[in-house]
């Protein structure tokens, strides 16, 4: 037989034995999970691609010494993927991969790269093999063509929009996943600022600004006052030597116009 003892007959004795041991077992199961050595977790990140078009290791070096020596602060010891998709010669890969590091950059990745003599080299060399998620290898399959439909309207996904209206700091990095972002105070060097779509900033733009982060080639972006270290839209990017002096501290928009960055005056 089971008797039930309410709050209303229980002693206090038991009462108080009964709230120590829940509040033990509350202590107990937040030290079982503070005491996990490690925890799994997906997260996402922004990461700038080195397309390799030559396999000179030497040549390999020297245009990246140069590329760092325009914005150090911005590619000095950054994480990188390489991609090798355009390589033909796969015979010195250590020596590429030595030639990288010494320019100063962070190898954490190998994309594009389909030739297993290749792929073993990389695999030795203790990098991860990518695989981007635009390389897909489609099946040929005899079908039957229908006749050609109306073309459903283009609907973005870029639908919410990010606000920021306090000041970002130096060191501070602000992404805007599927969305546009919005500053409404200055941004200071060493900032970065990324959005998946447009960026707006009313107010100093300083430090590092990528726009069309996933490679929308559509996304824009919007200052009031231009004085960025870098400025990109889905991959295209000018440093701030490379801003045209009459846009430099004024009021500017900036979009792609096929491959490469075009600036205008904000009215």
């Amino acid at each position: 037989m089971l008797e039930y003892i309410s709050d209303y007959n229980m002693t206090d004795s038991l009462r108080n034995i009964i709230v120590r041991s829940t509040v033990v077992n509350s202590k107990l199961s937040k030290a079982r999970m503070s005491n996990t050595p490690i925890e799994l977790k997906g997260s996402s990140f922004t990461l700038s691609v080195v397309h390799l078009h030559d396999a000179k290791p030497e040549v390999i070096r020297q245009a990246l010494e140069d590329k760092v020596a325009q914005a150090p602060a911005f590619f000095r010891h950054a994480p990188v993927v390489v991609n090798v998709s355009r390589l033909e010669e796969f015979t010195q890969w250590r020596a590429i991969q030595q030639a990288i590091m010494a320019a100063g950059l962070r190898i954490v990745g190998v994309s594009g790269c389909k030739n297993p003599q290749f792929k073993a080299a990389i695999d030795q060399s203790g990098l991860p093999l990518l695989t981007e998620g635009k390389e897909k290898v489609a099946r040929v399959q005899p079908i039957e063509v229908p006749p050609p439909a109306e073309p459903e309207p283009i609907v973005s996904s870029i639908t919410k929009t990010r606000m920021i209206d306090t000041p970002v700091r130096s060191g501070q990095r602000i992404y805007a996943p599927n969305c546009d972002l919005i500053v409404t105070s200055h941004v200071s060097a060493g900032a970065e600022l990324i959005a998946d779509g447009n960026i707006h900033v009313y107010g100093m733009m300083r430090g590092r600004v990528l726009a069309g982060a996933s490679g929308d080639r559509e996304a824009q972006v919007f200052c009031t006052h231009l004085a960025a270290e870098l400025v990109s839209i889905a991959g295209e990017y000018w440093l701030s030597d490379q801003i045209p002096a009459e846009f430099y501290g004024k009021a500017a928009r900036l979009c792609l116009d096929e491959t490469a960055l075009t600036i205008q005056p904000l009215n």
